[in-house]
């Protein structure tokens, strides 16, 4: 917590005053080293070596260490697989994701560091609740080198840019729409829903754009859809009109092949006129093919769950297949 105080002090700084509180363990762990690849030793004296035991240092300590060749200095090996991890707290991730930017800086206004940690000082409040919000979700302490999904106020920020776009294609609103729409569910389903791509095809003349994730089957919901719509991949079609009609029902029905499958999803505005809903539901009883959609309101719902990580955002769309299957006959 202290980086998050104090200038000066990093993730480099902290790692320096943790390895000096370890470093009884590194030294083992280094003489282990040297044992099994025969790297040779020398007798060393280390100035300090923190005694967990008597919670104190040690001082002036004779030891068998591997010596750097040119400056005689003693060497001491760190294991490999820490050097990929950060600290699970840190200031670049409170400074993307939690720091609330708009109190601290003017419009316009360089955003620099001292700033932040003056705000910090004054506003203890604030990073007690980041800290017990890392607490919280300590176990999602884990890299991915394939994906990283944008932080909570980016998410926020793009969802408002979508909400305020007007339906139709007039000054691009449809493209727009379609790209906001595309980085948000790419990172709101991660990593239930993954490898998302846009997708281009055309059919009947027009020009429609599909959002295509992977099926990584490792919720109850997504293997159900692979089971009973044979889904190994998830089609999203993006449509940014007012209301959805039969022709895009249509087009959409004729893409749900065996190449794809037969579960299939609108994003668009609002809710499914009601003798659009009929129709989907007609389509499910006699060729057994789903179609749902998700609204503005349901995009609102997912960023909110994305945000307060109580729950996941995939079960949104759960929650609209649940509700789609309960109109459905029995």
């Amino acid at each position: 917590m202290i980086q998050l105080y104090i200038s000066g002090i990093s993730k480099d700084r902290i790692s320096d005053i943790s390895c000096n509180y370890i470093k009884s363990f590194l030294i083992d762990f280094t003489i282990e080293q040297c044992e099994i690849n025969d790297i040779p030793t020398e007798g060393v004296i280390l100035d300090s070596v923190y005694n967990y035991q008597a919670n104190s240092f040690d001082f002036n300590q004779k030891l068998f260490l591997p010596v750097n060749p040119k400056t005689r200095e003693p060497l001491i090996f760190t294991p490999k697989r820490w050097l990929r991890f950060n600290p699970w707290i840190n200031f670049e991730d409170y400074f993307k994701s939690h720091c609330p930017r708009d109190e601290i800086f003017n419009p316009n206004e360089p955003q620099e560091r001292v700033k932040v940690l003056n705000f910090n000082r004054e506003n203890y409040g604030v990073i007690e609740e980041y800290v017990k919000y890392k607490d919280r979700t300590a176990k999602d302490c884990k890299n991915d080198p394939l994906f990283s999904q944008i932080p909570v106020l980016s998410a926020k920020r793009k969802l408002n840019e979508l909400l305020k776009l007007n339906t139709g294609k007039e000054d691009g609103a449809d493209m727009k729409y379609e790209d906001l729409a595309a980085d948000l569910l790419a990172t709101l389903f991660y990593p239930h829903l993954d490898f998302a791509q846009t997708q281009s095809r055309t059919e009947s003349g027009r020009h429609i754009r599909d959002l295509i994730f992977y099926n990584n089957r490792d919720v109850d919901f997504l293997d159900e859809i692979f089971v009973e719509y044979e889904n190994r991949q998830l089609v999203i079609e993006m449509k940014n009109v007012k209301k959805i009609e039969r022709d895009h029902i249509n087009q959409l029905n004729r893409y749900l092949q065996s190449n794809i499958g037969r579960f299939g999803i609108f994003l668009t505005r609002n809710p499914l006129p009601k003798a659009m809903l009929t129709n989907t539901i007609d389509l499910w009883s006699s060729q057994r093919k789903c179609i749902i959609a998700i609204t503005d309101d349901d995009l609102k719902l997912m960023v909110d769950v994305y945000e307060s990580k109580q729950r996941a955002p995939i079960e949104i769309l759960k929650k609209k297949y649940v509700e789609f299957r309960r109109s459905c006959p029995s």
